[in-house]
């Protein structure tokens, strides 16, 4: 195993740190409400980063993904690269690579995800029933992947579905409630169960990535915070409590990091990455959980300003959490793949 960027990722990388610094900043986020900054995410597109991940893999929008959480953006970039680009560049018959990859690179396309929705949606002779309550993203999508009972996947236009309702939720991710009621789904190449199970795997190691840099953005806010704010004379990060908590969150945010990026490794290699994706998952959202209540928690009495910038990192991971499915319900999972001898 060998997490070292290559060059191609590494430039990837601090091109997206200086975009997402410069343009998701506070005032920014503030304005940007619950859907997308349609400037940033522009920006992103015209710099090639969606397309880029064609390129450097699953590990290459892990690292992208780190930056974003950072400043928690407020873009739709795992969704579609995840649901979008990887889905269609590894399942998509060659006709379908050719006509959709082009607009999902330059952002005209924008793809969610209904995942997880296992048994939600049906589907017959290509037209598709059933809701799933709720999909990040969706307001501002253009299509959005749809999983059925059997686990085919399909592409559905958003303007084609049979209602779109929004749904607000803890973080601000431009959710909605998505209906369909015979609402006609494009078939993503020949696919079945191993093309659901490729993107699900995908996703909660996206997402995992995405939370290690929302750890990161809050742990690092704190430590400036209790490096300034002083209590009884001296700084708040020089007492014992403070440091042990922060060291605490810090180990816990290198755990989400360290397995992610082995998950996306295991992807990009071509091995079984299911039990690696789910291991992420769950250091994702059980450490998460914790590092971003000890970053409000550090900054004391401003922690509870629902405008500080640390907030949104703690709100971010809460959903985050429950996005990628919470503890309890990826342990139940892994005992599954253990009892059935796949790991």
């Amino acid at each position: 195993m060998d997490f070292t960027p290559t060059e191609e990722q590494e430039a990837a990388r601090e091109l997206a740190g200086r975009i997402f610094a410069d343009l998701a900043t506070h005032e920014r986020l503030r304005a940007a409400g619950t859907g997308t900054d349609a400037e940033l995410w522009k920006a992103l597109c015209a710099a090639g980063l969606p397309g880029a991940v064609e390129e450097t893999g699953l590990l290459g929008l892990v690292l992208l993904l780190e930056e974003q959480g950072r400043r928690t953006a407020q873009v739709p970039f795992a969704a579609s690269c995840v649901y979008g680009i990887l889905a269609v560049a590894r399942h998509g018959t060659e006709e379908q690579r050719a006509r959709l990859l082009p607009g999902l690179r330059d952002g005209t396309s924008v793809v969610t995800g209904a995942f997880p929705a296992p048994g939600a949606v049906s589907s017959r002779a290509g037209r598709l029933s059933g809701a799933v309550e709720w999909v990040p993203w969706l307001r501002d999508a253009t299509h959005v992947l749809v999983p059925d009972g059997d686990r085919a996947l399909w592409l559905v236009r958003t303007e084609d579905a049979a209602a779109v309702e929004a749904v607000e939720l803890t973080a601000p991710w431009a959710a909605a409630r998505l209906v369909l009621d015979g609402t006609p789904g494009e078939r993503l190449g020949g696919t079945g169960a191993g093309a659901h199970d490729d993107v699900l795997a995908a996703a909660r190691i996206a997402f995992a990535g995405l939370q290690a840099g929302v750890c990161a953005g809050s742990l690092a806010r704190a430590v400036e915070y209790t490096s300034v704010r002083e209590q009884f004379g001296r700084p708040l990060s020089t007492h014992q409590a403070v440091q042990l908590r922060a060291a605490d969150a810090h180990m816990d945010t290198e755990a989400i990091r360290v397995t992610a990026y082995e998950a996306a490794w295991r992807f990009d290699e071509g091995l079984d990455a299911a039990g690696a994706a789910l291991t992420a998952a769950w250091w994702a959202s059980e450490a998460g959980k914790r590092v971003v209540h000890a970053g409000q928690h550090l900054h004391g009495g401003m922690g509870a300003d629902l405008d500080h910038p640390v907030h949104r990192h703690f709100l971010w991971g809460r959903q985050l959490d429950a996005y990628l499915g919470c503890g309890t319900e990826l342990l139940a999972e892994l005992g599954d793949l253990l009892a059935e001898g796949d790991l």
